[in-house]
């Protein structure tokens, strides 16, 4: 499932057609994605001008006129793909080619730019987990945003939160990080990047990070230092690359070149002056990639 960085590439590939466009046609291919289409979805759409575009954990949020709100979920094999003047092409250098067969076409918004350019932003799901819908007024308040905890890409972020969320937790630390009520749009492959970063063993105890007082307070400021900045550099970087990932433009994005534990079993740790090797155990069905030697 695509994770926080790759939401937010695609976020920024939409923005310049869809933030300010007005919604002149919106076709539906099918009844349902993961969950039927509201009502009304097409009518209530159209005609209506995107005011902005953004992204909440894993959520992208189309904010309309009038307060409608459209939620949209990439599923695990969503992408949204832009087309203009019949140019059906894709630049960029693929790593792992996406679906653009038209069987797999589900949603189409024509969508007028201010200056009345119209280009067409089709979203394409072959296993159809992605959904689309709908918000009224403040989206934070609908029952698939409300619960969701902060946000890993600003300062808010920061070791006394860390050590506040993890008090007396017990659970395993990688699956405190991906407890979305706690921090919202941690994914598997980011943790187990950050966890490196930071020297801690995905194994241990949460609430062990917080029982030392002023060495809690270095370890968990090393943590969520480490957080942001892995999540900072994919974004920049146009994120994971992994599998069905694919940029609005149909490029990939590169950051899986610069992954240190990730999927990387039996290679040397990076870390300079380990001579430990990534190992890879499996929590709670998902792989986790760790350095048993440098991570503690």
């Amino acid at each position: 499932m695509p994770e926080l960085p790759e939401v937010e590439t695609v976020r920024r590939g939409l923005q310049p057609v869809l933030e300010g466009g007005r919604i002149i046609r919106v076709e539906t291919r099918r009844p349902d994605l993961r969950f039927p289409f509201p009502d009304n979805f097409t009518e209530r759409l159209t005609g209506r001008r995107v005011l902005s575009l953004g992204r909440r954990a894993k959520y992208l949020t189309a904010h309309v006129e009038d307060g409608l709100v459209l939620i949209c979920h990439l599923g695990m094999s969503g992408s949204f793909r832009i087309e203009r003047d019949g140019d059906t092409t894709t630049p960029g250098t693929f790593h792992h080619e996406r679906s653009k067969a038209e069987a797999h076409d589900h949603v189409v918004f024509h969508v007028a730019s201010p200056e009345e350019d119209v280009a067409r932003i089709i979203f394409n799901d072959p296993r159809r987990f992605g959904f689309m819908l709908f918000a009224e007024g403040n989206a934070n308040d609908h029952p698939m945003l409300s619960g969701l905890g902060v946000e890993p890409t600003g300062n808010t972020l920061s070791g006394k939160l860390l050590a506040n969320l993890f008090a007396g937790r017990k659970a395993p630390l990688k699956a405190a990080l991906l407890d979305q009520k706690l921090i919202a749009g941690l994914g598997n492959i980011y943790v187990s990047e950050a966890l490196w970063r930071a020297g801690l063993s995905p194994l241990r105890s949460t609430g062990s990070i917080v029982a030392r007082g002023k060495k809690s307070a270095e370890i968990c400021e090393k943590l969520a230092t480490a957080i942001r900045g892995v999540i900072a550099e994919a974004i920049e970087a146009g994120g994971s690359s992994l599998r069905d990932y694919v940029h609005t433009d149909g490029s990939m994005g590169y950051f899986q070149h610069s992954f240190s534990v990730y999927n990387r079993e039996g290679e040397a740790c990076p870390k300079p002056g380990c001579d430990g090797h990534i190992l890879r155990i499996v929590q709670s069905g998902r792989s986790t990639f760790y350095c048993p030697t440098c991570q503690h």
